[in-house]
């Protein structure tokens, strides 16, 4: 009976989506659509009216619904069908569900994603993100779960990893999407516990270590709090509870060894993340807008090339929306519903991260007799006790497991011997900050009004927004929800006493924002955007952003050019100048050594432009000087050989200034000396690497653009070929335009541009984009990995907007029709 029940609904589908095609077979205009390669049909539960999806020859698809919700269906259908086992993944991870699936050893991982869920009341969260924020939500989530019924009726259509690993994917509830947080870039609380450990090793002289360790802006002296030890603070446990809370899951040889036995080291399970290092610093992105007076079409261009980290699938994805009162096409990451990088009808916008401090790390004194209790104003405070039940595959009942909670926030570590507990406090974990949600609102503005207001309900992480419209109109404004500090700076931990309390928040209107501003442009790109002369200036905001190269190089070449052009924008977001290399390179026509190997470096390197090509042999032996052995050598010098060691490579910046503005703990002579030792140094790596005659040099043999899929460590060779997607060679540096980020022990890429995108404002199909490495998260898939090469090669596809347009451009066809 259920066999020929199903033949006659597959029969009654094949006869009303005739009937749908029929009526599609021609635009509003009567023109024929082209054919398409392939049409895929789909009778779904939930949906109101039939719906379309056209897919691009990029795997782009493009939503034509009938209702407004229907259109979030739609996106949430598409998504589970291109991005299941990543999506799928994403919100196993963040409701702390590892355990169920993958075995006893992600119980620990589990109990701290729980740590971190919103906890508040779902009614204020909603309304927090605007009128309608909870119904697109349940519109999203009913279409990936109505994708996840086609895959229990064809278990075919199940990508590959669900196979491999033998587990199915979970059912949404739409309450999922706002109630993770974890995935917004949070870093602060890392800078404090790297700083107490740096203090703690260099006591006699902690000032000097912070000066080297990061730059800070606008500059402060970090000062730590009254009676607070740094030596007090077991940063080894409280980085590893940290990253089990916030970090991406991993799956390493041990676990797929023995995946059922609790033998993995916790924090081997998820990717841990040095806060020091220039990949943590540039996990940011690039933007800018150019009024029309400034371009040769006289309108305005908007670019935008967010950086994030590298991984087959990758986390952006590219979707169109068009129903009733909505056309909006860009951008957004595959598990959430919305566009947060693109443009509507009307209005283009692209973000970059601002570093709003919004965490801190408490510490409290606990009771010896009843290590629940912490000290709060002189007195005893109970925390509140939250108890969990994680199911575990293989076993019969799940393990319960408790998460305590201070008045501040989710407790880390504790520690009973010492009477000490510590806690997170966040302000991503308030009402209305569930990471991006936020662009719901901004992305169906109409006008710089509407998209400011949006911009001021706007929660986490925090954001740098350019804006352009179809009037000509240019603007940036910076959001993120700021906490008030009275009395500290935020860069240390600090006592949970009562001493050191949050103030409230501050209202957006403080920060603040340009509209149509006298210079024609505005570009950010991680800095301190704040101006100095604004009073948000002496606000506290943040201290620790990103190093400025990017940005002092991205402002010099759009001033420079009065007529701007798409192609001059695509060709700045692919820029490969490293402006730390022109300043090293400056310092180099005074040095001179009697070594033979440094002389030939000495010699390679004078003269040269910065210009790190992926076929540059300078190129090549300064990123491996640079990164390996100057800069550490320079910390080493300015700090004892441990506090060398914990503050790792030093801040870029910091160190450079050593290098040009020596003072008597490091006159020229010693400078000279450790330039010279240094290179040497680097000369013996690259020679090794990459053979002993520089004419055969590449960065591009070093520097190679591997992007991994998450199950890589336990794949084969043919797994990894599958799985993995290789773009080959690639320029550039973290500190470059062109964002490449590179781990320093083989100089594989790790991040960079998710996402190149360059707007026509009001010309929407001149526009052009790029995804890396590709539209779909399935293996089996075309579109997994072919933007791979465009992206390496830095070359676009058409972001296709106009129904003509895109119809002559498609090469699938998706129905879907209500059951």
């Amino acid at each position: 009976m259920v066999c020929r029940a199903r033949r006659l609904a597959a029969a009654l589908v094949v006869s009303v989506l005739s009937a749908v095609t029929a009526a599609h077979a021609v635009t509003p205009a009567g023109q024929a659509v082209p054919p398409v390669a392939s049409t895929e049909r789909f009778q779904v539960a939930g949906l109101e009216k039939p719906a379309s999806i056209l897919i691009d020859r990029w795997g782009v698809p493009h939503i034509y619904a009938n209702t407004l919700y229907d259109a979030f269906y739609v996106q949430g259908f598409m998504a589970a069908r291109d991005r299941l086992w990543q999506i799928d993944l994403w919100r196993k991870r963040g409701l702390g569900e590892m355990a169920r699936d993958f075995g006893p050893a992600y119980v620990e991982g589990d109990r701290m994603a729980r740590a971190v869920l919103f906890r508040g009341d779902m009614y204020r969260e909603w309304l927090a993100y605007g009128s309608d924020a909870k119904r697109v939500a349940e519109a999203f989530v009913a279409g990936v779960n109505a994708y996840v019924a086609q895959t229990e009726i064809k278990p075919e259509l199940l990508p590959p990893e669900f196979r491999l690993l033998n587990y199915k994917p979970a059912r949404w509830r739409a309450e999922d999407i706002v109630r993770i947080r974890h995935h917004g870039l949070t870093l602060n609380v890392s800078g404090e516990i790297n700083r107490a450990q740096v203090y703690c090793h260099v006591k006699p002289d902690a000032v000097r270590a912070d000066w080297v360790q990061r730059e800070l802006d606008p500059p402060v002296q970090p000062r730590l709090p009254e009676g607070l030890d740094p030596c007090s603070i077991p940063t080894a446990e409280l980085r590893r509870a940290y990253e089990l809370a916030t970090a991406a899951p991993r799956f390493p040889k041990e676990w797929w060894a023995s995946a059922q036995a609790d033998g993995v080291p916790h924090e081997a399970l998820y990717a841990v993340l040095d806060t020091n290092s220039d990949t943590a610093r540039s996990l940011g992105s690039n933007n800018w807008v150019i009024s029309g007076s400034r371009t040769a079409t006289g309108r305005p261009i908007l670019a935008n090339d967010p950086h994030r980290a590298h991984g087959a699938p990758g986390l952006r994805y590219i979707s169109h929306l068009n129903a009733p009162g909505l056309s909006v096409i860009g951008a957004g990451e595959p598990f959430l519903p919305g566009i947060s990088i693109g443009h509507n009808e009307t209005v283009g916008f692209g973000l970059t991260r601002f570093y709003v401090d919004q965490e801190d790390l408490y510490v409290y004194e606990t009771n010896p007799a009843q290590p629940h209790e912490y000290k709060y104003r002189g007195r005893w405070e109970p925390m509140e006790t939250v108890t969990e039940d994680i199911a575990v595959k293989g076993e019969a009942a799940p393990r319960k497991t408790t998460i305590e909670f201070t008045r501040h926030g989710p407790v880390l570590y504790a520690d009973a011997k010492a009477n000490r507990a510590f806690a997170l406090r966040a302000a991503w974990l308030d009402l209305g900050m569930a990471p991006y949600f936020g662009s719901m609102d901004y992305m169906r503005a109409q006008n710089w009004d509407q998209f400011r207001a949006a911009m001021n309900r706007w929660g986490a992480p925090g954001e740098n927004q350019v804006y352009a419209d179809r009037d000509g109109n240019i603007g940036w404004i910076p959001g993120g929800l700021t906490p008030i500090r009275p009395n500290w700076d935020g860069l240390t931990p600090v006592p949970g006493d009562g001493r050191y309390e949050w103030a409230g928040y501050r209202n957006m209107d403080e920060l603040p924002w340009a509209f149509n501003p006298a210079a024609g442009y505005v570009v950010t790109a991680n800095e301190n955007t704040i101006p100095p002369n604004h009073p948000a200036a002496r606000m506290g905001v943040g201290y620790e952003w990103s190093d400025t190269a990017r940005a002092r190089r991205l402002k010099s070449l759009v001033a420079a050019n009065p007529h701007s052009t798409l192609a001059d924008s695509m060709a700045w977001q692919n820029d490969t100048t490293s402006l730390p290399a022109l300043r090293v390179v400056a310092l180099l026509a005074n040095v001179r050594s009697d070594d033979p190997q440094a002389r030939r470096g000495l010699e390679l390197l004078r003269g040269w432009d910065g210009n790190e090509r992926a076929d540059s042999a300078q190129a090549a032996l300064f990123e491996v000087w640079f990164s390996k052995y100057l800069r550490p050598a320079v910390v080493r010098a300015a700090l004892s050989p441990e506090g060398g060691r914990l503050a790792g490579y030093g801040d870029a910046s910091r160190v450079l200034a050593v290098l040009e503005r020596p003072d008597p703990w490091m006159p020229v002579e010693r400078r000279n000396e450790i330039v010279v030792a240094s290179l040497k140094s680097a000369m013996a790596e690259v020679e090794r690497k990459l053979g002993p005659d520089p004419k055969t040099w590449q960065w591009g043999r070093l520097h190679t653009a591997v992007f991994a899929h998450p199950l890589d460590p336990i794949l084969d060779g043919a797994g990894r070929q599958r799985y993995d997607v290789n773009a080959g060679p690639i320029g550039g540096s973290s500190f470059t335009p062109m964002n490449t980020s590179y781990r320093n022990n083989d100089f594989q890429l790790t991040a960079g541009a998710s996402l190149r995108m360059v707007l026509d404002v009001g010309n929407w199909d001149a526009s052009r984009v790029v995804n890396a490495p590709g539209q779909s998260g399935n293996p089996a898939s075309p579109h997994y990995r072919d933007l791979a090469p465009l992206w390496a090669k830095g070359e676009y596809f058409p972001l296709l907007y106009t129904r003509k347009a895109v119809e002559k451009e498609s090469r699938e066809r998706v129905e879907l029709v209500p059951q």
